[in-house]
């Protein structure tokens, strides 16, 4: 009977993907990693972790595997497609998918694993790559009650916080939720701070006056500083923010929700894709009523 090593296997080592895979590490867990650019690959076998040459080496070889793609293709390209975990896992087999995807596809790609008898998670985070580097993640899981308490605690490995909201594909719908409000935040900071700007009030007094209040926020306190200094280098780039907000129309469509707004910003941050700053993050979004507006939100001298 086969027997997997006792590895976790980690699959995706991008901006989110290789500092999580670093943290397992140090908390003394055995990894096999796989991904597309060698470069990050070699970063995790310099620390410790094994190579795994394909999904299907890393199924057949571990008992857990991990996750963390950008969206749903690659997600469903790794499970379903050639030498993809499905081909490798044997009955018993847990998989946590960690990226941001549609949960339709995650109930979906659920349904084709439990007919090997492979058990998922949907169980994407929150935090960016600054708490993924500190291992200060908050993440959503859809699945079995059972299934979550026996990876839970690999999981605080990676956050500061795992909770268990239903089953498959409630993680997504968390995560989605999640990126309906940020992206919501970032358009009222954006408007509000160009409102005062063109009206030729400090926009960074605005912000020290009002931070304290009721419209004080976790995304005006993190964003508010880096666009006064406009650095807009990405811990949440604009194309990401973008394909969640698709997700969340796909998802809206497919369920009859009302999503007015999140489809007005979705759309914004799709005319800055368009500019060149796909690339940007999301806090960058204020770009886009300082064009209309014609002023610029900065730190005075």
């Amino acid at each position: 009977m086969h027997t997997p090593k006792k590895l976790i296997g980690f699959i995706g080592l991008g901006v989110m993907g290789k500092p999580m895979s670093l943290n397992l590490l140090k908390a003394g867990y055995s990894l096999m990693v796989h991904d597309l650019m060698p470069g990050p690959v070699q970063e995790l076998t310099g620390a410790g972790a094994e190579k795994g040459e394909d999904p299907s080496e890393i199924a057949r070889q571990c008992a857990v595997i991990f996750t963390m793609l950008p969206d749903s293709p690659q997600v469903e390209e790794v499970i379903l497609g050639k030498k993809g975990i499905l081909e490798g896992a044997r009955a018993g087999t847990i998989l946590v998918d960690m990226s941001s995807i549609s949960p339709l596809v995650a109930v979906r790609l659920s349904g084709a694993l439990a007919e090997k008898g492979i058990a998922m998670l949907d169980a994407p985070v929150s935090g960016g790559e600054p708490k993924a580097i500190d291992g200060t993640l908050s993440i959503m899981v859809g699945g079995e009650q059972s299934v979550f308490e026996q990876v839970e605690p690999i999981l605080l490995t990676m956050g500061a916080s795992a909770m268990l909201m239903g089953e498959i594909g409630s993680g997504n719908i968390t995560k989605l939720a999640n990126q309906i409000m940020v992206a919501l935040h970032l358009a009222a900071l954006s408007e509000a701070m160009v409102f005062a700007e063109k009206a030729g009030v400090d926009a960074e007094k605005v912000f020290h006056a009002i931070k304290g209040g009721l419209a004080g926020s976790t995304v005006m306190n993190a964003k508010m500083p880096l666009i006064l200094e406009r650095n807009f280098k990405p811990g949440g780039p604009i194309r990401m923010h973008t394909k969640d907000l698709i997700n969340v129309r796909d998802t809206a469509l497919e369920i009859d929700a009302p999503i007015p707004l999140t489809v007005q910003v979705m759309e914004f941050m799709k005319v800055l894709k368009a500019d060149g700053k796909a690339g940007d993050d999301h806090g960058g979004l204020i770009q886009y009523h300082e064009k209309l507006a014609g002023v610029q939100v900065k730190k005075k001298h």
